[in-house]
């Protein structure tokens, strides 16, 4: 079956329904060093991933929309 827009079979954009291996361990830590509630430190790591730098600016601005 061919596929569309350059799509393959391994990268497809997908939201995921399960945490990927380690990435609780970093939602605690983001929720321990930013004082977010668990729900916005597992939205931040999901959508930046390791890049810290991005999740602390991130973070920066829930804690001032507070």
């Amino acid at each position: 079956m061919p596929r569309r827009n350059g799509e393959t079979a391994r990268h497809t954009k997908r939201p995921r329904s399960r945490p990927l291996k380690g990435e609780e361990t970093e939602v605690k830590h983001v929720v321990e060093t930013q004082g977010l509630s668990p729900a916005q430190a597992r939205e931040l790591v999901r959508r930046y991933g390791n890049d810290w730098r991005k999740i602390e600016e991130a973070a920066r601005t829930y804690k001032s929309d507070d």
